[in-house]
């Protein structure tokens, strides 16, 4: 199989043909049919996931085709659609799994970070972990909504009540999660990095209140910020956008440090949270809402063999919403 491999950190990936695996006791081979490209890929590359295991093949959010089963697989059809989160094994035994905090697992294995991606034409997943797609969509628009979709959702989980909400970094995640809260009739503020007037407009295409730089005030306290940029100086950017008793949620799984900030920022009860990857109930709650959601995807596709392209593309926000990769 074709399949692009990142064989140190800070370098290129390379393209390389390998032999097409065969999947294992509870394993699903699937034919890749897109995979996004996602920041977290940035990360990977530039060496700052500190459990990673190199060489690997990146990505996780692929979309497939059931091409084999490994024994012991159930309830799947050939040719069947699935979706791989980043979430790819947990333990099932630690304190956190047994307590429905799967997502915290000390033990757990992340797609494309250390189990094989989707930056090939065929991935194997454990079938315990992949989520049933719809047939009706391009595999491309779904793709996204495997990781930036999940991670918006699971951020938007944590202030079930916040109704004006600050979206940080209008990106892939940011995208998704607007039309959301659009549907929702809960009013989105969308902060950029300074002077990217694209992504402004981009917000308010998709029915942003406001937008702008992201230290400007917005016109009216916020009830919560999610953070979807990986820059800590917007922790207190944030803190001074949201009224007495709110939230604000980092959403990435890495941020640069959080500088200081004086205490009057965080007083009034107002709490800073992280999110760390993904339950599959969130998957399962996610795609219900989906379903219901007139939600779009916009995405820039790239040939498997251009990833690097898409992966300096996203470095320097050279288009709107989500690159994804096709085999």
């Amino acid at each position: 199989m074709q399949a692009m491999v990142l064989e140190t950190p800070l370098s290129l990936l390379q393209p390389c043909f390998v032999p097409t695996p065969a999947p294992a006791r509870g394993q699903v081979l699937l034919r890749v049919e897109a995979c996004g490209v996602c920041r977290t890929d940035l990360h990977l590359v530039d060496g700052e996931l500190p459990d990673a295991r190199y060489p690997i093949v990146p990505g996780h959010e692929i979309v497939g085709r059931v091409e084999a089963v490994g024994e012991g697989v159930t309830g799947l059809r050939h040719g069947q659609r699935l979706g791989v989160p980043w979430l790819g094994w947990t333990c099932g035994e630690c304190e956190y799994c047994r307590s429905g905090h799967e997502n915290l697992c000390d033990h757990a294995l992340f797609t494309g970070c250390q189990i094989n991606g989707g930056y090939a034409d065929h991935a194997l997943a454990d079938q315990r972990y992949c989520f049933p797609l719809p047939e009706d969509r391009p595999a491309a628009e779904l793709a996204p909504l495997l990781c930036a979709g999940l991670i918006a959702w699971r951020a938007l989980s944590m202030v079930p009540d916040a109704r004006r909400i600050g979206l940080y970094g209008f990106g892939a995640a940011a995208h998704i999660l607007a039309q959301v809260l659009n549907y929702q009739q809960r009013p989105f503020y969308a902060f950029t990095r300074r002077g990217d007037g694209e992504a402004q407009t981009f917000a308010r295409r998709l029915g942003a209140a406001w937008a702008g730089d992201s230290h400007d005030m917005a016109p009216v306290e916020l009830d919560a910020a999610l953070i979807f940029a990986p820059v800590g100086d917007l922790v207190p950017a944030a803190l001074r956008q949201v009224k007495k008793g709110g939230c604000v949620v980092c959403g990435g799984i890495h941020m640069s440090d959080i500088p200081s900030f004086p205490y009057r920022l965080l007083w009034g009860e107002r709490q800073v949270r992280s999110v760390a990857n993904l339950t599959r109930e969130d998957g399962t709650r996610f795609l219900e809402v989906v379903a219901a959601t007139p939600v779009k995807t916009e995405i820039r596709s790239y040939p498997l063999e251009q990833a690097n392209e898409a992966l300096a593309d996203l470095r320097c926000g050279a288009f709107q919403g989500a690159a994804v990769l096709i085999p």
